[in-house]
């Protein structure tokens, strides 16, 4: 899995010129979902993504999770993070996930992220999406479960 994070202080998506999920404080993340892809991966990525610290105290130090602020998660289905483009000029899908095994990860995902207490609001998956999003810093993070250590 791939994952996108942006801190932002508004996000929302729209289908069809309709919003179907919003948030205030909190993280935008756009995850796409690759062939070998497992639940193990669905739940690494939502524990480290409730945890990471990426808010800034009272200091101004990057020191505080989303569930310490009391922010948001906003989760969109991207399949286009699978995308390579290392050859030629059309980006190649070969290492997405079918779309039937991409959903069930990433509503896998969106449940454990619920389940940590964080209010969660989504895209729909396989929709032509807008997404609208004021990113707060920028602060933009790549999260790689295959690149991960074995530590979280």
């Amino acid at each position: 899995m791939k994952a996108v994070l942006q801190r932002v202080s508004e996000a929302r998506v729209e289908v069809d010129g309709a919003t179907v999920g919003a948030i205030g404080r909190g993280i935008l993340v756009l995850l796409g979902v690759e062939k070998g892809d497992t639940e193990r991966d669905a739940a690494w990525l939502a524990e480290k993504m409730a945890g990471l610290r990426i808010f800034e105290d009272d200091a101004g130090k990057m020191n505080l999770s989303v569930r310490e602020v009391e922010g948001s998660i906003l989760a969109v289905s991207q399949f286009t993070l699978a995308g390579n483009c290392a050859k030629g000029r059309r980006p190649s899908f070969d290492t997405a996930a079918p779309p039937d095994e991409g959903k069930r990860l990433y509503d896998r995902f969106v449940d454990l992220i619920r389940e940590t207490g964080i209010p969660t609001a989504t895209g729909i998956f396989q929709a032509d999406m807008k997404v609208h999003l004021v990113n707060d810093g920028p602060v933009t993070f790549i999260l790689d479960t295959k690149s991960r250590s074995s530590s979280t």
